[in-house]
C-alpha cells in the first residue's frame, strides 16, 4: 500500500517556506504522493478546518511539480462543478506534462450548499455538471482532434493541448459514499477515493464498487483508495482538532497502533492513503513524516 500525505495549504498562517520543507521531506523520506484538496469559499456557519488561508489547489500543484521530483501528486478531491471544465481539464494535463507524468485526479461532486451558491452554480446540477466534466476529461485527454457533444459543450473542428504525458491518460478516482457515488465509480471511474470510513464501511462500500464494476462489463480492477485523518499520541493533540473532523472516521493511537490500522485497510485492498496531517503543528507533521517512513512504511511492505 502506498502512503500519502496532504499538504497543509489550509487551516494554518501561509507560510511557504515551511509547507516547502514538508512537501520535500515527505518525497526525501520515500513516502509516494503529496495531495490536495479544494474548496473556493467557505460559509461562517460550516465549521471545517478549510475556511482559513486556504490556497487554491489548481495553484498548488504546478508548484509541487517544480519542487519535487518523484511522488505523485494528488488532488483529494477536485469539486468539479465549482470551475468550468475544459480549463480544469487543460489546467491539470499542464500538471501532468510539467511533472513528468506523475499526476493522480481524485475528484468528487460536492456538499457544501452555501459555497454552491457563493459561486452561482445550481446546487441541484452538481451530479450532471460532474459527470460531464469526467466526460470531457476522458476525452480530451486521449484525443487532440475531439469530436464530442455534451449537455453544455459542443466540440468539432479544435485542436488539444498539451497532451497528458501519463498515458493513457491520468487516473480519475471518485470520491464518496453514497450508492450513486459508488455507481459513479463503476460507470465512470478508474477508481475509488474514500474519505473517512471506518474498517467497516470501507469493506461494505468496496463490495458495492465490485458488484457495480461488474455490472457495468468493466474490466480489471479498480483502484482503491482513502484519505483519512492521522493522530499519532504524543505527536498530535486528538481532542483539539476532533470538531473539524465532522463524523469521519480517523486513524489514532500509539505508533503501534497506527501502523496496525493502516495494515487493516491494506488488507481490504487499499491501494493507496492519502494522510491528512493538517490539523497538526508544522514541527508535529514533520515527525509525522519521520515515523511514518522509518516506522510505519516498513511494517507495510511487510505485509
Amino acid at each position: 500500500m502506498k502512503l500519502g500525505i496532504c499538504v497543509p495549504h489550509y487551516g494554518r498562517p501561509i507560510e511557504v517556506e515551511r509547507m516547502l520543507a514538508v512537501v520535500r521531506h515527505a518525497e526525501e523520506a520515500g513516502l509516494d504522493s503529496v495531495w490536495v484538496t479544494d474548496h473556493v469559499i467557505v460559509p461562517h456557519d460550516v465549521d471545517v478546518i478549510y475556511r482559513h488561508d486556504m490556497l487554491d489547489p489548481l495553484a498548488v500543484l504546478p508548484w509541487l511539480a517544480a519542487a519535487t521530483e518523484r511522488v505523485s501528486l494528488g488532488t483529494s478531491v477536485v469539486i468539479l462543478p465549482y470551475r468550468t471544465p475544459i480549463p480544469v481539464v487543460k489546467h491539470l494535463a499542464s500538471v501532468d506534462v510539467l511533472s513528468g507524468g506523475r499526476l493522480i485526479v481524485g475528484v468528487a461532486i460536492g456538499w457544501m450548499e452555501g459555497e454552491f451558491a457563493a459561486l452561482g452554480v445550481p446546487f441541484k446540477e452538481r451530479v450532471s455538471r460532474s459527470e460531464e466534466a469526467i466526460t470531457l476529461m476522458k476525452t480530451l485527454w486521449t484525443d487532440a482532434t475531439p469530436e464530442l457533444k455534451t449537455a453544455r459543450h459542443q466540440l468539432s473542428g479544435l485542436q488539444v493541448s498539451p497532451m497528458p504525458l501519463r498515458k493513457p491518460r491520468p487516473p480519475i478516482w471518485i470520491g464518496g459514499m453514497s450508492e450513486p457515488a459508488l455507481r459513479r465509480v463503476a460507470r465512470l471511474g478508474d477508481g475509488w477515493h474514500a474519505t473517512g470510513a471506518t474498517p467497516e464501511t470501507f469493506r461494505q462500500a468496496k463490495h458495492s464498487v465490485m458488484k457495480f464494476w461488474k455490472e457495468e462489463g468493466r474490466e480489471g480492477q479498480p483502484a482503491l483508495s482513502l484519505r483519512i485523518a492521522l493522530f499519532i499520541d504524543g505527536v498530535h493533540e486528538w481532542a483539539v482538532e476532533e470538531k473539524f473532523l465532522r463524523g469521519r472516521h480517523p486513524i489514532k493511537g500509539t505508533i503501534k497502533q497506527v501502523a496496525g490500522q493502516l495494515a487493516e485497510y491494506q488488507r481490504l485492498g487499499v491501494d493507496h492513503i492519502a494522510l491528512e496531517v493538517s490539523y497538526s503543528t508544522y514541527p508535529a507533521i514533520m515527525e509525522t513524516i519521520d515515523i511514518l517512513a522509518e516506522e510505519v512504511k516498513p511494517v507495510l511492505d511487510r505485509g
